[in-house]
C-alpha cells in the first residue's frame, strides 16, 4: 500500500532553512508533498540548501529585521498566493556571562528571536489559509537556568509564551500555533559560538553527561516533530509545547 504523503498540496514556510534543523525540516516538508520556501540570511547558504533540496523558492532575509518581514510576506504572496504552513526555526543563539552583554546584543537575540518572528506572524496573516498551522522553535533552556544562557533563554520563554497568546488569538481563523523545544540537537550553531576545539568538546561531554539519552538529537528528530504539527494529523493540537530534549528537562 503506498503511504498517503502528510503535506500533499500545501505551500510551506521555513526560516532559517539553510542548514541544521531548518534544513532536515525544508527536506522532511518536500519529502511529505510540500511546496516550500525558506529564507536565510546569505545568499550563498541559500544557493547551496537550493542545490541540495532541489525544488524550493529562496528568499534572502534577515529574521531580525523589522522590514524584511514584510518583504518575506510579498514573496510569498507572489510564489504561493497562499500559505498553510510556517515553522518559525530561524533564530541566534548568543552565550555569554551576565557580566558580558550589552544593549547591542541584547538587543539583537530579541529582534531575532522574539520581534522579528511577531512581526512575520502579523505580515503573514493575510495569505493563511483557513486551516493552517504555525509551529515555533523554542529551546529547552528556557526551562533549566543553565549559565551564561540567560539572555537566550528569556527570548525563548519569550517566544513560548508568545506562541500560547497567538495560538488563543489565531484558532478562530482556523490557523493552529504550537512550539517544539529541542534540548541539544547536532547542527553547526555550535561552532557559532566562538570556543575553541577544545572548548566545545568539553561542552558537548558535559550536555551529553545532562542528556538521559547519552546523546545529541538528530535534526531529523526534530524535523519529524515538526511535519507531524504542521499536518492535519495534529488537528487538535492547539497551544501545546512538545519538548524533544533526550529527557534533559527531567533531571
Amino acid at each position: 500500500m503506498t503511504r498517503s504523503l502528510r503535506l500533499a498540496d500545501k505551500t510551506a514556510l521555513i526560516t532559517g532553512g539553510t542548514s541544521g534543523i531548518g534544513l532536515a525540516t525544508a527536506r522532511r516538508f518536500i519529502e511529505e508533498g510540500a511546496r516550500v520556501a525558506i529564507t536565510g540570511t546569505s545568499a550563498d547558504k541559500l544557493a547551496a540548501a537550493k542545490a541540495a533540496l532541489g525544488d524550493v523558492l529562496t528568499i534572502q532575509a534577515d529574521a531580525g529585521d523589522a522590514a524584511a518581514q514584510a518583504a518575506v510576506a510579498t514573496a510569498l504572496r507572489d510564489a504561493f498566493g497562499h500559505l498553510d504552513a510556517v515553522f518559525l526555526n530561524a533564530g541566534v543563539a548568543d552565550f555569554r556571562p551576565l557580566e558580558g552583554w550589552d544593549e547591542e546584543g541584547i538587543d539583537r537575540t530579541f529582534a531575532t528571536n522574539v520581534k522579528g518572528p511577531l512581526l512575520l506572524v502579523q505580515a503573514l496573516l493575510p495569505i493563511l489559509s483557513n486551516p493552517a498551522s504555525i509551529v515555533l522553535n523554542g529551546s529547552i533552556n528556557a526551562r533549566l537556568g543553565k549559565p551564561n544562557s540567560i539572555v537566550y533563554a528569556a527570548s525563548k520563554a519569550a517566544l513560548i509564551s508568545m506562541a500560547r497568546t497567538l495560538s488563543g488569538e489565531l484558532i478562530g481563523r482556523g490557523i493552529r500555533v504550537n512550539t517544539i523545544s529541542p534540548g541539544p540537537v547536532t547542527t553547526p550553531i555550535y561552532s557559532k559560538l566562538g570556543l575553541s576545539d577544545a572548548q566545545l568538546a568539553g561542552m558537548k561531554d558535559y550536555l551529553i553527561g545532562a542528556i538521559p539519552a547519552g546523546r545529541f538529537g538528530d535534526p531529523v528528530e526534530i524535523a519529524d516533530a515538526v511535519v507531524h504539527l504542521a499536518s492535519d494529523e495534529s488537528r487538535y493540537t492547539v497551544g501545546a509545547e512538545l519538548i524533544i530534549d533526550g529527557g534533559m528537562s527531567n533531571i
